[in-house]
């Protein structure tokens, strides 16, 4: 691979633009070190992917991947073992693609560095109150907090996972920023025996590029996906191998979460104040809320959350989230601000009912692609961190003493992840009744019943079969942007830094070409124009002046919203050329 050259040292994560060689040179510099460590390698012709063996492959430098390699790591010092362990992440550095809230609760970060603060870990500003608003067209209601968040602190999770990645470094951990993992690999008894990464310098029209590298297979004896929410590697070997089914059994359900991180004024901001919302700018049939953290440097986090098992297909979550910045109550503290950034990312509602069996044949999935997240606290940080460190300690049982992987879901479910997700299981279900039988449930399993509940509500229909037919709604009237508070669509995504090289094929495959003009534009109004959050998709006229889809596949976000809400599944999202995406820096 291309960071070879630094693969013992512990120099700081290098953008995958200053790793970008010919396939001559990746060659040259893998001969170097054959024999030289525990990895072995193999490339034969040119014409053939080059391979690299590893112990433990990772997909994702989030803060799942990090924390189970780190953990090896230690396990390896500890017991004086030598793994070899890399991680492969498809944003052009690490911190790139990570977008949270992000109230962080250190519990797990506790356990996998007792020294966080004395390493200085970019956990810095406690939480000082914590408010919970009911909000009306124009008014806010306060409500008793359901949040304890005492103890907590205000984070930027893109400069957690830097300082993570670093630290990985620090203990031999290979990081590949900037290659995309497209594939699984298999052997002939059907077990998960690595990843490939995808071929780079690959034309829009199928043609080689003069800068053509094909991928390179990453071979582990154990293979971790830590893809995030919705990965799409993760989705294939659920499907595979019926983990949904084998697990919790029910499906997934999700929501959009659209960010901004702002620059105020001095006098307004208040270092570790904490806001939550209910309500407005939602119908109270649409499950959702907002989000408004003071972080450090007068900056803060402001976002909406939207579930996409809304019905209304003409709802646009971000005008939504335009028009709640418009809020009485809210304006004042961002007018005479600047916008810093601008993100999206899908996160997993579907709690303890929805945990697949997260053990396939060669690894494991960790983290938010198996949908760790707590609803009722909005935090996932520190469930993915802890089941990043159970599965280290299984593959690590699994590589050194011949324990099965299988141990993974032994422990998942003797921790206090299980405990924590059990207690917190029926708080997204309840609001499938609307928004004030919800908080009724949900004031129920929280003050009485403290999560032990005799039984366990079901969620709803999966989300892309929650969308109704236009016909019975009327379309909404957003209001136009202001510029003061309220941006458009070109304007946030410049904000996001998002980059894709626009000659490459699209990573965004329709599986029938005729469904969108045929189904989802009559039917539905063309919903995928409104729920992508970066106008990737637009119906424009043909030369007949009939509508049809263009897909603008350079603007995703990788916010995978498109491939759970399109209303036929139709939409296949796959990675993009590796180092393509958004560039977060302080999301």
């Amino acid at each position: 691979m291309y960071k070879l050259i630094n693969s013992c040292s512990k120099s700081k994560l290098i953008p995958y633009s200053t790793l970008y060689k010919s396939s001559n040179w990746v060659s040259n510099e893998i001969s170097k070190y054959l024999g030289k460590d525990s990895r072995s390698y193999s490339s034969s012709e040119s014409s053939e992917r080059e391979t690299i063996k590893y112990d433990v492959v990772i997909v994702g430098a989030g803060p799942a991947g990090l924390s189970a390699a780190i953990r090896l790591k230690q396990l390896c010092q500890q017991k004086d073992a030598d793994l070899s362990v890399c991680v492969v992440e498809k944003g052009a550095e690490v911190g790139a693609h990570i977008l949270s809230g992000n109230v962080f609760e250190p519990r797990a970060l506790d356990e996998l560095f007792p020294r966080w603060k004395q390493e200085e870990a970019p956990v810095d500003v406690p939480v000082t109150s914590d408010n919970f608003w009911l909000l009306s067209k124009n008014h806010a209601f306060s409500l008793p907090s359901p949040f304890d968040n005492s103890g907590n602190y205000v984070i930027s999770l893109s400069q957690l996972v830097r300082w993570l990645g670093q630290k990985a470094e620090e203990l031999g951990v290979e990081i590949y920023p900037g290659f995309a993992a497209s594939e699984i690999l298999c052997n002939e008894n059907n077990e998960v025996t690595g990843i490939a990464t995808n071929d780079m310098g690959v034309a829009k029209d199928g043609s080689r590029k003069e800068n053509y590298q094909l991928g390179v297979a990453l071979k582990g004896r154990v293979t971790l996906l830590a893809e995030g929410c919705r990965g799409s590697l993760s989705e294939k070997l659920i499907k595979k191998y019926n983990l949904r089914e084998k697990g919790q059994g029910q499906h997934q359900t999700y929501a959009l979460g659209i960010k901004e991180v702002w620059e105020i004024d001095a006098d307004k901001h208040q270092p570790g104040s904490v806001l939550h919302t209910l309500g407005w700018p939602l119908d109270q049939k649409t499950y959702g809320g907002s989000f408004l953290y003071h972080m450090k440097d007068r900056q803060v986090a402001v976002g909406l959350v939207v579930a996409l098992n809304y019905q209304n297909p003409f709802l646009n979550p971000y005008e939504e989230y335009q028009r709640f910045k418009r809020h009485p109550a809210i304006r004042p503290l961002l007018e005479g601000g600047t916008v810093l950034q601008y993100g999206a990312r899908s996160l997993n509602e579907g709690g303890f009912q929805s945990i697949p069996y997260p053990v396939f044949p060669g690894g494991a999935i960790i983290g938010c692609s198996a949908g760790f997240l707590n609803v009722p606290k909005i935090k996932g940080t520190h469930t993915a961190i802890k089941s990043g460190m159970i599965a280290a300690e299984s593959a690590f049982s699994t590589l050194q003493e011949g324990l099965k992987m299988e141990n993974y879901w032994d422990n998942l479910r003797s921790s206090w992840i299980w405990e924590e997700l059990y207690a917190a299981r029926n708080y997204r279900p309840a609001f499938e009744y609307g928004l004030y039988p919800g908080l009724a449930l949900s004031a129920v399993e929280h003050y009485i019943l403290k999560g032990r509940s005799p039984v366990t509500l079901n969620h709803g229909k999966p989300d892309h079969e929650a969308t109704r037919e236009a016909q019975l709604f009327s379309p909404i009237e957003y209001p136009k942007p202001d510029g003061a508070v309220s941006f458009d669509v070109p304007t946030s995504l410049y904000r996001s830094n998002t980059n894709h090289d626009h000659d490459q094929p699209s990573h965004l495959h329709l599986r029938d070409p005729t469904v969108p003009e045929n189904v989802n534009l009559p039917k539905y109004a063309g919903p995928e124009a409104r729920y992508c959050p970066a106008h990737v998709y637009e119906y424009i006229p043909d030369e007949t002046g009939n509508l049809k889809l263009q897909m603008n596949a350079q603007n995703c976000l990788h916010c995978k919203a498109c491939s759970i809400k399109d209303p036929r599944q139709n939409i296949e999202w796959t990675v993009p050329e590796g180092g393509g995406g958004p560039g977060y820096t302080i999301m």
